[in-house]
């Protein structure tokens, strides 16, 4: 014989113990000010005994504002996308907004799903990280009319914000470091081949056509991790016996590319560069030191959520597109 599930407390529960009415115990999760202090200590003491949850889905839907944005991540391991988050949530918290996060794997098509999801919710605005979209996802950011931040890429034609740097130049930048250098055959590893990706292999192109030299890309589909590194590198080295220099997309492939060279007693940087992407912390613990582009994620987590409570809540802004930057970080994986 099975047991009934036990039923969630309701609102109701928390009335009938304390003896007062459902309004009041309401009025009290909503304004505790309006009840009076003893009524108060009681109502909070009960919800605390049974373990109360207070359901604001309903209030969400009723109001004319939640009080809540919603932030779409392709990734909950990458640690890039939990500073960029944790940037929002230093704004958010200050200003007493919830932030709904939906994760949607790099896939377009989940993100319009994800996004129906958040939109029914009443959310007052929303965070995009990227800026490509379906058709069906851009009409309904459109009738729903709420403020939108595109972030981490730029675009010159935002739904309506955008925050991040551009990284076809910063890639430019770093790729062109190293052959002003003197490296000569340089590649590029990059991994899931998402539209970021896809910029910084641009960058890397447009510098190496450039300086007149061939161009060597080594991409895969799957999910960046550091073992990606040595698998890049045994084919590259296949492909290009002379490859002395490598750009990664991202930190974990040249942490990953790194550690192989040690193991095939490959110098770094004496007989191959290394530059990663992102500078994460990580990548200052491994010797020799990863020298990376740093992208300001928390600030432009930051930046994102400031501007688009700004716009929520009325207050003038004159920009659409933000344009916070990079720099290519000093380490001992690369010397310029």
């Amino acid at each position: 014989m099975t047991q009934d599930k036990k039923s969630r407390p309701s609102l109701k529960d928390v009335a009938d113990q304390v003896g007062v009415t459902k309004m009041t115990v309401s009025r009290f999760l909503r304004s505790p000010d309006l009840v009076s202090e003893q009524t108060r200590n009681k109502i909070a003491k009960v919800i605390e005994d049974i373990g109360y949850i207070h359901n604001r889905a309903p209030s969400m839907l009723s109001k004319s504002s939640s009080k809540a944005i919603g932030v779409l991540l392709p990734s909950l391991s990458n640690q890039v996308f939990a500073n960029f988050t944790q940037g929002i949530e230093f704004v958010t918290n200050n200003r007493g907004y919830e932030v709904l996060i939906s994760h949607y794997g790099y896939n377009e098509e989940i993100e319009e799903k994800k996004i129906a999801t958040l939109l029914s919710y009443h959310i007052d605005g929303i965070i995009l990280t990227g800026t490509y979209h379906t058709k069906k996802t851009l009409q309904m950011l459109k009738t729903a009319n709420i403020p939108v931040v595109e972030a981490m890429e730029l675009t010159e034609n935002p739904i309506d914000m955008v925050v991040g740097l551009d990284h076809e130049v910063a890639s430019y930048a770093a790729v062109k470091a190293m052959l002003d250098s003197g490296r000569k055959n340089i590649g590029y590893f990059g991994a899931r081949l998402d539209n970021r990706t896809k910029l910084r292999m641009q960058g890397y192109d447009r510098a190496i056509v450039e300086n007149g030299a061939h161009k060597y890309h080594f991409l895969t589909h799957k999910r960046s991790c550091f073992t990606l590194g040595r698998e890049l590198l045994d084919r590259a080295l296949i492909e290009c016996p002379e490859l002395d220099g490598v750009f990664c997309t991202n930190d974990d492939i040249a942490i990953g590319t790194i550690l192989a060279c040690s193991e095939r007693n490959i110098r770094v940087p004496e007989d191959i560069s290394i530059i990663g992407y992102n500078a994460l912390d990580i990548g200052q613990a491994i010797t020799p030191k990863l020298s990376s582009v740093y992208t300001p994620r928390y600030e432009i987590g930051e930046k994102s959520a400031s501007i688009l409570l700004d716009k929520i809540e009325g207050k003038p802004n004159i920009k659409a597109i933000y344009d916070l930057g990079y720099t290519l970080t000093k380490g001992e994986s690369f010397i310029g």
